[in-house]
């Protein structure tokens, strides 16, 4: 995924080209008043109240290249995926003929082998760069676009949202601490088909120690599960929000409400909206041959979110941590294909919750 919600991708897709165009040399003399420190590192926005303890360490290392032989989305050059704005107020959710669901087969599959291989990378001491440096590699290995790079002019080929960042963390030069958790969000386009998934996973013995953290990345793991088991023909997208918060409130947990699931196909982001909480008003019933995503973005503290001066940084209002696992999903004619199935080999994977209860 991302995300970053319908409305604001309708609201960036007409202004944004003006906007951006003003901000390299804006930024070049702003960058004039960071402190940086002996390895050249910086924080872009010294004077912004952030929520919890995570920054930004910049400088972002140069866009990464994408060899000329493979196909890109619309949107690789300007950052504008045209083909989703044509389609967006398009009340029909698109059912995918045997040959396009082959197509997403294969996209997916390539998905899951790519945040296999950078999920193995994950370690205290390492980079989100470098992180990202390994998406883009091993996507382009397997002839394939990165799909997050340029979207809506997102400047890398991955997600890589830490602790308190409920999504679109920009990867940069800050090192993965132990007891730190990372969702890693890996989206690649092949054949002309877009596969998305995100998982989140424990950084260091410290993250695996600790009976919140535990607890808010199984939980949310688990809602994404029980949201899978509604998905059949005639499963109404807003009942999968009611499943999912009912759940996450059962352990404690909040539901982030302004992102959401959404449509996937020849284009990332398209209809319909899956929203993740109770008593939305999402529209569609699902049918066979449709794809989307389920992906809830739960937290130990408050749903409510705030946004970085980067425009994408999006992290809870109390600095609380969150959590958020995806996968891309096909309806079939007796209930749902896991299309980006963890494989017996992948990295991560659930593990007990601890029992904190106290007797007496």
């Amino acid at each position: 995924m991302l995300g970053i919600g319908k409305r604001k991708l309708l609201l960036l897709s007409g202004l944004f080209q003006e906007e951006l165009g003003r901000l390299p040399s804006a930024f070049a003399t702003h960058k004039g008043m960071h402190k940086t420190n002996a390895n050249g590192h910086y924080n872009p926005f010294p004077y912004f109240t952030f929520t919890g303890p995570l920054r930004p360490v910049y400088p972002l290392s140069p866009k990464r290249t994408v060899p000329p032989h493979i196909k890109r989305p619309d949107y690789s050059e300007d950052g504008n995926p045209k083909s989703e704005r044509k389609f967006i107020s398009r009340n029909n959710i698109k059912v995918l003929d045997k040959k396009e669901q082959e197509g997403m087969r294969k996209a997916c599959r390539i998905g899951r082998e790519v945040l296999d291989i950078v999920a193995r990378e994950v370690r205290p001491g390492v980079t989100t760069d470098y992180l990202d440096e390994v998406t883009h590699n091993a996507t382009i290995e397997r002839n394939s676009y990165p799909s997050p790079l340029n979207y809506v002019r997102f400047p890398k080929s991955v997600c890589t949202s830490v602790n308190e960042v409920i999504c679109h963390g920009i990867p940069d030069q800050r090192v993965l601490l132990d007891g730190d958790i990372i969702n890693i969000d890996v989206t690649v386009y092949h054949g002309g088909f877009h596969g998305d998934l995100n998982e989140t996973y424990y950084v260091g013995a410290k993250a695996l120690a600790d009976p919140d953290i535990v607890r808010l990345v199984e939980t949310t793991r688990e809602c994404l599960d029980q949201g899978i088991q509604l998905v059949k023909p005639g499963m109404l997208f807003r009942d999968i929000g009611g499943v999912i918060e009912k759940h996450a409130k059962s352990r404690g947990c909040g539901v982030v409400k302004t992102y959401c699931g959404h449509g996937i196909n020849q284009l990332f982001h398209t209809i319909p909206n899956v929203p993740h909480y109770a008593k939305n008003k999402a529209v569609g019933i699902a049918k066979p041959g449709m794809c989307f995503t389920i992906e809830p973005m739960i937290t130990l503290g408050t749903y409510k979110d705030k946004t970085w001066p980067d425009d994408w940084t999006s992290v809870t209002q109390d600095g609380s941590k969150t959590a958020q696992f995806e996968h891309t999903l096909m309806v079939t004619e007796t209930g749902v294909e896991v299309l980006t199935a963890r494989l017996s080999d992948s990295p991560g994977g659930p593990i007990p919750i601890p029992d904190t209860k106290r007797e007496g």
